[in-house]
């Protein structure tokens, strides 16, 4: 998971930095989607060469396609908030994947929410403080903390509100995906079978929108330059590498665990947007990532006493998705009755 971020920020920079020359984020993410599909199609066909896989019903399916859908709405909401801002912004609004998942798996009873426990109420908080602190970094720039070559114009503030706005709707959909994804996975347990339908229709859905979104038709060829460097990257990294990894944590640890580990890259993304894009470091980033980071070591404090209950009494998660069958507050009662020892 830390390899894929280091990946990931990597690939957020790259675009950066060639979209301020020209690229086209649609067209970026079309052909990014067909390499990827290509490679994942590749390896699916040597994976199942002598066993084929389970057979899919019509509901496992149709989740997959979902999961393809919200994969374009987040390339397309995400690279388009990029354009509005820069690599430090959309890591920091990043950060929010584990509170935004937080909730969700919450509602959709992936996690349970018992306030009477220390571990449920930190949760809870560090989810609050992780959304205030990524409302900071949007609304508020603040003063320069670094000189660079600054690639937005002064009277860029509300773009960056813009941007801000469009990465956390981008966050908001990858949560959702990370939900889905894992339901999808446990009821269908083939990693790359699901991956490689899935990357099938985001290969479609993204064709049709860079078709209707990109007037320019010089948009679509390719030169070896930048631009194939950034979607070969993709293609191999991200949309392959990193899509059937994620499913494959998903799986085993749940959505909560693949998310809490976002908040890492605002470090990965503060060094590299400064070096490599000449990206101004303002105030309100460092705050508002601060305040971010605060309440991502609640959520993460909160999973960690989860697990030490749980092994403590030899019994699974009490609240964690991570689990496959997760055991009530009432069963831990049972074996316990100092309820302080653990609460």
């Amino acid at each position: 998971m830390v390899v894929l971020l280091f990946l990931s920020v990597g690939l957020t920079t790259l675009v950066k930095a060639s979209m301020s020359k020209g690229m086209s984020n649609f067209v970026f993410a079309a052909y990014s989607n067909l390499f990827g599909f290509c490679l994942l199609l590749l390896a699916t066909t040597f994976h199942y060469r002598n066993t084929p896989p389970k057979p899919l019903n019509s509901s496992i399916l149709f989740r997959t396609f979902l999961i393809g859908f919200l994969s374009v709405l987040i390339q397309t909401l995400i690279y388009t908030g990029l354009g509005y801002s820069s690599p430090t912004l959309t890591s920091a609004i990043e950060d929010l994947l584990p509170a935004f998942t937080f909730l969700i798996a919450v509602v959709f009873r992936m996690e349970k929410l018992d306030l009477k426990l220390r571990s449920c109420q930190a949760k809870t908080i560090g989810t609050v403080v992780s959304i205030g602190g990524a409302l900071i970094v949007t609304l508020y720039k603040g003063l320069p903390m670094t000189s660079g070559v600054n690639l937005f114009l002064p009277s860029q503030q509300s773009q960056w509100i813009l941007g801000g706005l469009l990465l956390a709707a981008g966050t908001f959909a990858a949560s959702v995906s990370l939900v889905i994804q894992t339901w999808t996975i446990k009821d269908y347990p083939e990693e790359l079978m699901l991956t490689t339908i899935a990357t099938s229709f985001s290969v479609i859905l993204s064709f049709i929108v860079a078709f209707v979104a990109e007037e320019n038709p010089k948009a679509w060829i390719l030169k070896p330059d930048m631009e194939l460097v950034c979607i070969l990257y993709s293609a191999i990294f991200v949309m392959s590498t990193r899509s059937v990894v994620y499913a494959w944590a998903c799986r085993k640890k749940g959505p909560v665990y693949v998310a809490m580990f976002s908040p890492l890259g605002i470090v990965i993304a503060l060094a590299m947007g400064n070096i490599f894009l000449g990206d101004t470091l303002y105030l309100g980033s460092v705050i508002g990532a601060a305040i971010i980071a605060f309440g991502f070591y609640g959520v993460i404090w909160g999973q960690a006493q989860e697990e030490n209950i749980c092994e403590k009494y030899g019994t699974s998660n009490i609240i964690s998705s991570s689990s496959s069958s997760p055991c009530s507050e009432a069963t831990l009662l049972h074996k316990s009755k100092d309820t302080s020892s653990y609460v």
